[in-house]
């Protein structure tokens, strides 16, 4: 094969790498109906919703204040806190803190209480099988 015909041509089935077979998974709309019905998936859902819903809640407020008090408080937000430093500054620092604490803490959170739900309902599921 010339080098001008190799380039840019995918490779067939016999000259690419050997992939391992995916399993297929047969069609269970059933089963998972049932699953999502159950009161363990209902539990895994409060566990992700009472901590998302606020927490987003609280931080899409606390942005919005951010660019509202940017809009219409110019004052407030110049006011010097270190030397060159003012309020706008801080506060535009304190977003990106905020993100990843909240990050986190959402890690933290997952970590603890989500993720055991979801592996419970994952193993019972596959026991199903």
């Amino acid at each position: 094969m010339d080098s001008e015909e190799a380039v840019g041509t995918p490779p067939t089935a016999a000259e690419g790498p050997d992939e391992p077979a995916r399993p297929t998974i047969p069609a269970q709309h059933d089963r998972f109906v049932r699953a999502q019905q159950s009161e363990e998936f209902a539990e895994l859902r409060r566990a992700h919703r009472s901590f998302a819903f606020p927490l987003t809640l609280a931080f899409v407020t606390w942005y919005l204040l951010y660019v509202l008090l940017s809009n219409y408080a110019g004052s407030f937000m110049d006011i010097r806190v270190l030397g060159h430093i003012n309020v706008a500054f801080v506060l535009g620092l304190a977003q990106f803190l905020t993100t990843f604490l909240i990050a986190w803490w959402y890690a933290r959170h997952a970590a603890a209480k989500i993720d055991p739900k979801a592996e419970a309902l994952k193993a019972r599921m596959e026991a199903a099988e």
